[in-house]
């Protein structure tokens, strides 16, 4: 025996094992199996997750941060070119080395009013710590800050870096080593000092410089709000490298600054043995670069917490679902087992086998619709016995109702010829119109004509119908030339038009007009025949629409409802018409009736498009 067919008759025994063992299998492998891939692919997922959301959530957190900072400043901003249109301040910058203003009680005045000026800003915000006006001449105002003796303001850092800006606002950073001291005794680590050279529009000399310094808390408490997570802090960076606000025990002193090679991203490094990860964010406008500094194995150690109780809880329903798969395996096999068992006996032809349960699960449902599917098959069996029965009693009659036509329209065209030859028109007319409706009665055998002959059949019927009753019969046939190209079943219009005459026309007083239009309507043809005659009462119409819709109707027996049709009275032709119908192409299609008392009748045949004679149902 080769290989292959060693497999083959491996996989042939698997597929021969009894249904309960297929589901034990079944059940343990999608519970072990998995469990080990899911928890690998849960561990991976929720690392990256994880992580990925904390480094999103950390760079929104320091780009609020920035946010707030970049309001800070640009409200120091805001302050110079404030200071700089004040009338005094450029009066006083325009004095240049000039000591006029400050030798003259004019001149003190106008410095009294600076400083007023400049107090109103540190009174209104909270965060300035000082404001300082600098000409050209190195005189200066301010409301807290003063210079040591013996120093120029013009050879101060500060002031060169402010001229060569050339009138754009730029942050110093920490003022260490400057000659400019405060009243309220700040430390050079305690304030961020930023300056703007005030130049003259017309010349583009330097006329001055706006020195202002902002307390470092107020940078403090926006940064100190944010915490990530056990040890993680934010921190501030200048350009340079200089730390502008650091917390007091910070895991990274010394930030190198290559590691910032973009305006935002992430960057690690380890320090002391650990890992540190770092987050940052650089602000266009200030300049400064804010960082998020945390160990990476809080993340991590979250990260692991929650991969360890994945694995735990998959690992304990596996072993339910192990425990489970047995007591399932069981509960399912067993009824399927009983339904395989009525399904042989129903195959062996006995459609009296039925499931008993009382099960309401997938089982239960299937063993019911087993029982609606026996009982349906029965009912069906039943019904069609019937319906073919009344289909050829139908017909049987439709056909006893033209008895021998082949000697009638033979002997009919021997008199037409007769009456012609004595000169009697109007009876050969009458006589060749009944030879003509037999001929088409008849239809070679066949139960479907074309729509024309069936058209021409009643025009020969009407004809004689028009001679009997003179004026008191008018008709008129609308029809589509190519919808008389379809085929119909034969005489349906004979029992309408007759039933119209007889009882519509003939009790009416006065003439009578009868119409037969032929339409097509939703993929159907619609044949209908209205006339202008009594009209039906409305309880003799109830009673008749209710003889034509139980016709071919399914009784609780299972059998079709019985109907009507011995006799000769009101409505057999159109419960023969209504029979055939539905007998034929079934109970969307038949007869629909409405009338008015004294007003006349209208009915609709709905019909389906059949386009050749050998089929008998709806040609789609």
């Amino acid at each position: 025996m080769t290989r292959k067919s060693r497999i083959t008759m491996d996989s042939l025994k698997l597929n021969n094992l009894p249904l309960r063992y297929k589901l034990i299998v079944h059940f343990l492998l999608i519970s072990i199996l998995p469990s080990i891939g899911l928890g690998l692919l849960i561990g991976w997922t929720v690392d990256r997750i994880v992580e990925d959301q904390s480094n999103e959530n950390t760079i929104q957190l320091i780009g609020k941060v920035n946010t707030a900072l970049e309001n800070d400043v640009e409200n120091l901003q805001k302050i110079t070119y404030l200071i700089s249109f004040d009338p005094g301040v450029q009066k006083f910058l325009a004095k240049g080395k000039s000591t006029d203003i400050t030798g003259t009680t004019s001149g003190e005045s106008a410095q009294y009013n600076i400083r007023k000026f400049l107090q109103g800003f540190t009174t209104l915000s909270s965060e300035i710590a000082g404001i300082m006006v600098v000409n050209s001449g190195g005189d200066f105002i301010s409301n807290e800050m003063y210079t040591r003796s013996g120093t120029s303001v013009t050879d101060e850092e500060w002031y060169k870096a402010a001229v060569d800006n050339k009138g754009i606002f730029k942050i110093i950073g920490h003022p260490y080593g400057r000659a400019v001291r405060s009243h309220a005794d700040y430390k050079e680590s305690e304030v961020v000092s930023a300056v703007r050279a005030i130049i003259d529009p017309e010349t583009q000399v330097v006329q001055g410089v706006v020195l202002v310094d902002l307390k470092l808390r107020v940078i403090a408490e926006t940064a100190r709000d944010v915490t990530l997570g056990k040890t993680g802090y934010l921190t501030v960076v200048d350009s340079s490298g200089d730390m502008i606000y650091t917390p007091q025990h910070p895991l990274i002193k010394n930030i190198p600054m290559n590691l910032f090679t973009e305006t935002s991203g992430i960057s690690s490094e380890k320090v002391d043995g650990r890992h540190i990860q770092m987050i940052y964010r650089t602000s266009p406008f200030t300049g400064w670069t804010t960082l998020g500094v945390f160990p990476m194995e809080e993340s991590a150690y979250g990260v692991r917490e929650i991969t360890f109780n994945v694995v735990t809880f998959v690992f304990v329903v596996c072993m339910l679902g192990m425990t489970a798969s047995f007591y399932l395996a069981y509960s399912i096999s067993r009824p399927i087992c009983q339904l395989m068992s009525f399904m042989s006996k129903a195959e062996s032809g006995d459609l009296t086998i039925r499931y008993w349960g009382e099960r309401s699960d997938e089982i239960g449902m299937l063993g019911r619709s087993f029982n609606t599917m026996l009982a349906q098959i029965a009912r069906l069996l039943s019904l069609t016995e019937v319906q073919e029965r009344q289909k050829r009693e139908a017909e049987l009659r439709s056909l006893q109702a033209h008895i021998k036509p082949h000697f009638l329209y033979n002997t009919l065209d021997t008199i037409h010829w007769m009456a012609r030859s004595k000169g009697s028109e109007d009876i050969a007319e009458v006589v060749h119109s009944l030879s003509r409706l037999f001929r088409l009665g008849l239809s070679k055998g066949s139960d479907i004509v074309p729509l024309a002959d069936e058209l021409e059949h009643i025009v020969s019927y009407l004809k004689i119908q028009h001679v009997r009753y003179s004026s008191k019969l008018a008709y008129k046939i609308e029809a589509d030339p190519q919808l008389q190209e379809f085929y119909v079943l034969k005489l349906l219009l004979q029992p309408l038009v007759e039933n119209a005459i007889y009882h519509g026309i003939k009790e009416r007083r006065g003439p009578g007009h009868i119409s037969i239009e032929v339409t097509e309507a939703e993929g159907d043809l619609l044949l209908t025949v209205r006339d202008n005659g009594a009209g039906i009462p409305p309880d003799r119409l109830a009673i008749l629409r209710q003889k034509l819709n139980r016709i071919g109707e399914e009784s609780g027996s299972g059998e079709a409802e019985p109907y009507q049709m011995e006799g000769t009275g009101s409505g057999y032709g159109i419960l023969n018409v209504q029979a055939r119908i539905r007998l034929t192409y079934g109970q969307e299609y038949g007869l629909s009736i409405d009338s008015e008392l004294g007003t006349g009748t209208t009915v609709t045949v709905r019909h389906p498009i059949v386009r050749d004679s050998y089929n008998t149902h709806k040609n789609i």
